[in-house]
């Protein structure tokens, strides 16, 4: 072992020992004695910045920054091999049947992720890892209940989604401190395969979540730098691409693209989270109450502000702008049904592709050839970084704009309950996303119905019929729609749900709600691994 190293729990014993080896914990431990003290300080920030909100000081552009936003003549790295075009990228966790699918999909690039869409138990990461590894080296066919899984010979482009700064790895201390869930994600997978991948001609790719300001990217680089040295490659070979996910990255993607610009593989639009975070950012803003969230679509000007200026800062500085999620999945038993969904795949990605994006996410591999197909016929080059858009002029107040037609209904109170409890119980039990309503729900999705509930509660909203939407009102809807999640959802279990129940009735009472259910729930997931948690705030 390596001194000042713990892991603290047994399972997924053969993975460890793969994994986990001294070389690779001494780079873990390397990386979290250097960055550690920057993560911390750069978290707390984020709550001093959310107190400023709180107090009623608008978001804006940085003004310390204009220098940086105003000079025409930097840019970004030039795309990576197998980067160069990106139209449909699939997404999903990382257990062994997804990556081979996903990576047989079709699509340009697979992105494995190890956060909003896998529930973090210690098996799910270190087994996780051993199957990237695996299918980079192209030794991970298997069969399972008499099916062949095998790769093919031109599978997707691989990169990886390591999860957020704000995440512990409460499992493997250094010095008695949690190590970074982001370090410890990025740590492995880039030591133990980054020779390999470009050998193969690829290389180490990644994108980047739940960034709240330019100084977190500079940590990211400097982190990339640091591990290039480490490792002893060229700098620059690593590649990052940022998911522009909250409400205070909006306001800072030309300076998150400057301090990655030597590692920037571009921006994506995090659609789910970010309207997310446009609630939790504004909690203290009476005036930012959304509507149902079937009603908060990609063209309600907030979002369209958000898309267009992140198409236009991408293009101006010659990397990928990114599109979202569409949630959809194929409906096998419903022609009819499953064709309504399926347009409105393609009118989603027909939105994106006419606005300039230079790809799109999908969450099934049966979505594939419909979002290629609209690519395919819109945009005739790998990219579209030559779409410009020096039309579109915006503003913080667009940004910030709190149009959005749309009621608040028993019926989106309903749906939001039902996400919430069906999800919060699934990821107790180790699965970071379900299928509901034949929508993919992952950690996103879920965090929306969760905060609109809080929002609705806590400022009173009213109903489309003029009832009141109180504490005591979502209560009984809880009570109504806990019985029927086990049809929506079967892997959820009863003392999961009963869980999820609790917590969920917990924060629509809170003052704030919490920052992440991830965080809330995490010690869950802890101690089914054995360990006790001491770092995080239990919701026992």
């Amino acid at each position: 072992m390596v001194a000042g190293v713990q892991i603290h729990t047994k399972v997924a014993q053969k993975a460890q020992a793969e994994v986990l080896t001294d070389g690779v914990l001494a780079y873990l431990a390397a990386l979290h004695r250097t960055f550690e003290s920057t993560r911390q300080s750069l978290l707390v920030a984020r709550d001093v910045a959310q107190r400023r909100f709180d107090s009623g000081v608008p978001l804006d552009f940085p003004s310390e920054t204009a220098h940086i936003r105003a000079e025409p003549s930097w840019q970004c790295a030039p795309p990576a091999p197998g980067l160069e075009d990106r139209r449909v990228e699939i997404t999903g966790p990382t257990d062994r049947k997804m990556v081979i699918n996903a990576l047989n999909s079709g699509a340009k690039t697979f992105m494995a992720d190890f956060e909003d869409s896998s529930a973090p138990t210690f098996a799910n990461l270190i087994n996780g890892q051993v199957n990237l590894r695996d299918a980079i080296k192209r030794q991970i066919d298997f069969e399972s209940g008499g099916k062949q899984y095998k790769l093919s010979e031109n599978p997707a482009v691989l990169i990886i989604r390591p999860r957020g700064w704000h995440l512990d790895e409460t499992r493997v201390t250094v010095d008695n401190t949690p190590i970074s869930g982001s370090l410890f994600d990025f740590g492995l997978y880039f030591y133990h395969n980054v020779h390999e991948l470009i050998k193969r001609g690829s290389g180490p790719y990644f994108y980047l979540p739940k960034m709240e300001h330019y100084l977190e990217a500079r940590l990211w680089n400097d982190v990339f730098l640091f591990s290039q040295s480490y490792i002893g490659i060229p700098h620059n070979t690593i590649r990052a691409t940022v998911l522009i996910e909250t409400l205070p990255a909006a306001f800072q993607m030309e300076e998150i693209l400057f301090e990655l610009r030597n590692h920037s593989a571009g921006l994506n639009c995090g659609r789910w989270d970010y309207i997310f975070s446009a609630i939790k950012k504004r909690r203290a803003d009476r005036s930012a109450m959304l509507p149902d969230r079937k009603d908060v679509t990609m063209t309600v000007p907030f979002m369209d502000a958000y898309v267009r200026l992140l198409i236009q800062t991408c293009h101006r500085r010659k990397v990928a702008a990114m599109g979202g999620m569409s949630a959809q999945i194929p409906i096998k038993d419903d022609p009819k049904a499953n064709e309504v969904a399926m347009e409105k795949v393609r009118t989603d990605k027909l939105r994106e592709v006419t606005a300039g994006h230079d790809g799109t996410w999908i969450a099934h591999p049966l979505i594939n050839q419909i979002a290629r197909k609209v690519f395919d016929e819109n945009m005739l080059g790998p990219n579209q970084y030559h779409v410009r858009r020096e039309d579109v002029k915006v503003a913080a107040v667009d940004l910030l704009s709190t149009n959005v037609p749309g009621k608040i209904t028993e019926e989106g109170i309903r749906s939001n309950v039902s996400v919430a409890l069906a999800y919060c119980g699934a990821w107790i039990g180790g699965n970071g996303c379900i299928p509901v309503n034949y929508l993919m729900e992952d950690a996103a999705t879920a965090e929306i119905a969760r905060v609109q509930l809080w929002q609705w509660a806590k400022y009173g909203a009213r109903l489309d019929t003029g009832e009141q939407i109180t504490a005591q009102y979502v209560d009984r809807i809880i009570a109504e729609q806990a019985p029927g999640v086990n049809k929506i959802a079967p892997s959820v279990k009863d003392n999961h749900l009963k869980i999820a129940t609790k917590y969920l009735k917990d924060q629509i009472r809170q003052q704030w709600p919490s920052e992440f259910l991830t965080s809330d729930l995490m010690p869950y997931l802890t101690m089914a691994d054995g360990v006790e948690d001491k770092w995080y705030r239990s919701v026992l």
